[in-house]
């Protein structure tokens, strides 16, 4: 199985992408977590993946297929995968299906998370994360400790999760993410999923569609 899933910010992809994961026995992909780990470790990508990520920005194409390329052609990756937050456009698309064709492979399906952006923008904003190590935590689910639970790092928002910024980012997705669908349909690989039904809901609905 090789899928993608695409949302908006907020969406649930990560989530949705984990529970598969776990079901089905392959890869999580999550170009977020790759660069995100790689601002932690500031490493030189990190740097220079920092400066868009901060501002709400999408990272620059060809940075982003440079790195899912390399990530694919990891041994656990040849049984399938799930790619969560890649490709963001376009011009990301046709780079994956070049990377796919000449490794003789193709997308099993792409499933489209829905969501509507006032909801996101209160998902986001409940959204925390260790300094340290990533792990995640949600003010909307739990409540939020100063330090982390796994490591006893500092706990605080995400830099790209205020209000203004996740705004920015919608608006990006709108204008740049949100023609992959129309891109993924005519090619007959689409499937719509209400992303803002209760999590359970959604990857029951998920599983149903991938048969």
């Amino acid at each position: 199985m090789r899928l993608i899933l695409l949302g908006a910010p907020g969406a649930g992809k990560g989530t949705q992408a984990k529970r598969i994961s776990t079901e089905m026995g392959i890869p999580q992909v999550s170009t977020g977590d790759i660069l995100r780990d790689q601002i932690r470790r500031g490493t030189e990508l990190g740097v220079r993946v920092k400066y868009y990520l901060d501002q709400g920005n999408l990272v620059p194409d060809d940075l982003i297929l440079e790195i899912v390329q390399d990530r694919l052609k990891q041994e656990d990756c040849r049984g399938g995968f799930i790619l969560d937050g890649f490709p963001r456009t376009v011009a990301q698309a046709e780079g994956l299906e070049a990377i796919l064709e000449r490794d003789g492979m193709g997308l099993s399906a792409v499933v489209a998370l829905e969501s509507d952006s006032e909801t996101l923008v209160r998902r986001l904003g409940a959204r925390f994360t260790c300094r340290d190590c990533g792990a995640d935590y949600n003010a909307q689910t739990g409540e939020i400790p100063s330090r982390c639970t796994k490591c006893g790092g500092p706990v605080g928002p995400r830099d790209d999760d205020s209000a203004e910024t996740v705004r920015h980012r919608l608006r990006i997705f709108e204008e740049q993410t949100a023609p992959l669908i129309r891109f993924y349909e005519e090619r007959g690989r689409l499937r719509r999923v209400n992303g803002m039904a209760p999590v359970e809901d959604v990857f029951r609905a998920i599983l149903s569609m991938l048969g």
